[in-house]
């Protein structure tokens, strides 16, 4: 088969259509072009051996990694073809997903703070050290902490905002159940919790003041939000300049029967929505990761996302 029949092939698949135009953006490797497409890394190396086959692909190995990029055009006619193969691309529904992602694990490459601290918390748990735990880790943290103005929207009893409040100036711990804040009120006054206060209202419009707030926490709650982005509005309203969102959920699955089970509204978010989301809502310095998995099935996986105001 001649080079341009090869060429015309490669270019007749969405998928290597898609594949095409982030690597025409950046250089990537296989597993960041899963992360960004959300597809399988087998299916991902079929497409790329078939794009390097017809010639619009080159790579370079680092490490242990593989690299792949668009190949510079030789001629006139094959930088037209890359520019309707660019065109035919952004005509797909995965498109802005693709680049909200593509855009993310750029600038994640950026950052060797959070590259290892990953390296760091993959190590933590896979040897055994006596007396080594994330239970233990985790409260000396706390224990850093500075005196913050804390919102914990969608707090449900304060699990987060109890421990918070051993260290934070102000916890306001916001839910929509009448009964559940009255046991949090009960259980933190019990508990001498005199920082901590609960709210009846809505975390998408919570009952609190505007610029009143260091630091808003969306644990486990934005799932049952009605309108996820309003509730992400919300919390940039109630934060002083500077301060800081961070949303823990579930990362976008399938598995239906948490809808009756655990009352999910939705079956969690993909990066590209959170990261949509809170640009919408005007947050800076925007960062997401998945930061756990579940071995046991469904599998599922915790998002952190954060923002600056």
């Amino acid at each position: 088969m001649s080079a341009t029949l090869k060429a015309l092939r490669a270019l007749s698949d969405p998928t290597r259509l898609r594949i095409l135009a982030l690597l025409d953006k950046a250089e990537l490797s296989v597993n960041e072009l899963q992360e960004i497409t959300h597809m399988g890394q087998s299916r991902i190396s079929t497409h790329l051996g078939l794009l390097l086959e017809a010639g619009l692909l080159e790579s370079r190995r680092e490490g242990r990694r593989t690299f792949y990029r668009v190949r510079p055009p030789v001629d006139e006619g094959q930088g037209q073809w890359l520019r309707w193969a660019e065109r035919g691309a952004s005509e797909l529904p995965e498109s802005g997903a693709d680049q909200v992602n593509l855009r993310r694990i750029v600038r994640r490459r950026a950052d060797r703070a959070q590259v290892y601290f990953n390296q760091v918390a993959g190590r933590f748990d896979r040897r055994y050290g006596p007396g080594r735990s994330w239970q233990a880790f985790g409260q000396m943290l706390l224990r850093i902490l500075p005196p913050l103005a804390v919102a914990d929207l969608g707090s449900g009893e304060g699990l987060v905002s109890g421990l918070l409040a051993a260290r934070c100036r102000k916890i306001i711990a916001v839910d929509n159940s009448e009964k559940i804040v009255r046991f949090g009120a009960a259980q933190a006054k019990k508990n001498g919790l005199k920082n901590l206060e609960f709210r009846l209202g809505d975390l998408q419009d919570p009952p609190i003041e505007s610029g009143s707030v260091d630091l808003v926490i969306l644990s486990q709650a934005l799932h049952h939000a009605v309108e996820p982005a309003r509730a992400i509005s919300g919390a940039h309203r109630v934060l002083r300049p500077g301060g800081q969102v961070m949303i823990l959920d579930l990362l976008a699955h399938r598995f239906e029967q948490a809808h009756e089970l655990y009352g999910d509204r939705w079956l969690g978010f993909s990066e590209s929505d959170l990261q949509r989301w809170l640009e919408e809502a005007r947050f800076k310095a925007v960062e997401i990761a998945v930061v756990a998995r579940e071995e046991q099935p469904p599998q599922f996986e915790t998002i952190l996302a954060a923002g600056v105001k």
